[in-house]
């Protein structure tokens, strides 16, 4: 073969061509370089990755974005006719004070002495108590003649039959008050004792005295604790979501239990799967809604309805950082999961019938399969259909079944509370707080989801013996 020009060139000015060797020890030098490169690039790549699932994690700030909006919208009522009925208060359903209010001796204008009254016009205010109401209780005590127990009687709003240097308590509605206030609204013992203190006027209490009632009212909720997990072992579908804790100031996790009716609520020290099998136990037939998690696996006699809006999460952040052929695979996934949220619409609006949807949502599965076995050179994307083909008939099964949801948002809703309690006051400073804490947010949550008043609720099994269980 003829010498290429740069050769020519090199060889009339003289210069010295390297030798073999030396390209040889280039060529490794060139390689090495190279694979250095490539772990240095698939590190990196891998942190980028996790620096977006970061932040997008519930632990996360919750904020939108770093600088407010260019069009913000107008504040307050839209004008036209379709901006909603104008609301007012209604007239209370009974009077309890009634107060006089004569004219004034002058006019507050003009000064004039000349006043007469045209019409009475009567105005209503609804308020609060403030003043603290101070009960004595005559118990009388006696004893059977038969078995030779003591025996005493009970008033309905008594909270204990404490007596001696215990005889002094507080009520049900202080009580039911710090619970709400610590395990609902996220307000530290701290805040909860400033609160109470300073709207109502005589009422003192401690930080401890806050702890130690939550303890108490905690053991007279496990009851009905008992019951909404038994109640959550029975329901058809649960989902399943954990998060960080702290108790003692050592990493523990929370695990939220959600369906439709009742929400469980477990703090343990481990992210394991013991939560769920004691809960649900592994041969539970229901269907369990979550994120993906490998530990959910376990339950093999279960339906698995993996989240879609997580699986959406993933491919968009992989659209963010994908070139060229690497965007193909997840805008393939986004697509299909698109067609299956309109193929639920569509039989929502009596389209066509269950069983035709059954079949188009195992069409879908079997396409996502077919996409997922293809060949990938990009290794997120190799990750991403290895974990599409390790749970393939889980991403469509809200098809085959309506009932049940397409993603995990009951658990990720019931999660959020206690993510932002985590953030006030730390999580738990002992595993007897912890323990309380899954219990009274478990029965409040319930409380919600079946339309009762948890603060009824907790009043009675405050003062009622023995405690009365969540009705359903």
């Amino acid at each position: 073969m003829g010498a290429t020009i740069d050769e020519t060139n090199d060889a009339g000015a003289g210069g010295n061509r390297p030798t073999y060797e030396e390209l040889v020890e280039e060529n490794r030098r060139l390689k090495a370089e190279n694979e250095w490169l490539r772990r240095r690039i698939e590190e990196l790549t891998r942190r980028v990755e996790e620096l977006h699932r970061g932040i997008k994690r519930q632990a996360a700030p919750f904020r939108k974005q770093e600088e407010p909006s260019t069009a913000p919208k107008k504040p307050g009522r839209k004008s036209g006719r379709h901006h909603g009925p104008h609301a007012h208060r209604s007239v209370p359903p009974r009077i309890d004070e009634h107060y006089d209010v004569p004219l004034p001796a002058t006019c507050p204008h003009c000064g004039s002495s000349r006043v007469n009254e045209t019409h009475l016009a009567p105005q209503y205010q609804t308020e609060i108590p403030r003043r603290v109401i101070y009960r004595q209780f005559q118990v009388h005590v006696g004893r059977c003649d038969d078995c030779g127990r003591a025996v005493q009687g009970r008033h309905a709003l008594q909270t204990s039959s404490a007596e001696g240097a215990a005889s002094s308590q507080f009520g049900p509605n202080i009580h039911a008050s710090l619970a709400l206030c610590n395990k609902q609204l996220g307000l530290s013992h701290g805040k909860c004792v400033k609160l109470l203190s300073t709207l109502f006027d005589g009422l003192s209490l401690a930080r401890s005295t806050c702890a130690r009632s939550m303890t108490r009212t905690s053991w007279r909720c496990q009851a009905a604790y008992q019951q909404l997990r038994e109640d959550l072992h029975d329901a058809a579908q649960a989902g399943a979501d954990e998060t960080g804790w702290r108790v003692g100031g050592r990493s523990a996790w929370l695990h939220a239990f959600a369906g439709p009716r009742e929400t469980c609520y477990v703090i343990d020290p481990t992210r394991s799967g013991r939560p769920a099998e004691a809960l649900l136990g592994l041969d539970w037939s229901g269907t369990l809604v979550h994120d993906g998690w490998s530990v959910y696996d376990r339950f093999t006699q279960a339906e698995h309805q993996q989240c879609l809006a997580h699986l959406q999460r993933r491919c968009r952040e992989l659209l963010e950082t994908a070139e060229r052929g690497a965007v193909r695979l997840p805008r393939a996934v986004l697509n299909l999961i698109d067609r299956a949220f309109a193929l639920r619409r569509a039989w929502r609006g009596h389209r066509f019938g269950r069983d035709e949807l059954a079949e188009r949502g195992l069409a879908l599965a079997c396409e996502l399969e077919q996409l997922a076995n293809g060949h990938f050179t990009h290794e997120p994307n190799r990750r991403l259909a290895k974990h599409l083909l390790d749970h393939i008939w889980g991403w469509f099964w809200f098809l085959i079944d309506p009932t049940i949801d397409a993603t995990n948002y009951r658990a990720e809703q019931a999660i959020r509370p206690a993510v932002v309690n985590r953030k006030v006051w730390g999580g738990s400073r002992t595993w007897s707080g912890a323990h309380a804490q899954s219990i009274l947010c478990s029965v409040i949550r319930t409380c919600e989801q079946r339309t009762r008043s948890a603060f009824d609720f907790l009043l009675d099994v405050l003062c009622r013996s023995p405690p009365q269980l969540l009705t359903a």
